[in-house]
């Protein structure tokens, strides 16, 4: 049985997660990929295609 978690909910704990680990250039990257979910401007759709694109490539490699 699978589990499915909305991105939104995973970049959301990330972000929490590196915001009190006080990482640097990866927390903004997770803040940025957050806010364009969470908001889902125009550009989700493309950032969405974007992660589906390297999600499907993972298992490839």
């Amino acid at each position: 049985m699978a589990v499915h978690i909305s991105l939104v909910l995973l970049f959301g704990l990330i972000l929490a997660l590196l915001l009190r680990a006080n990482k640097g250039y990866g927390t903004a990257l997770v803040a940025a990929l957050f806010g364009f979910y969470l908001a889902s401007t125009g550009a989700a759709g493309t950032i969405d295609d974007l992660m589906s694109a390297l999600i499907s490539a993972l298992p490839n490699t």
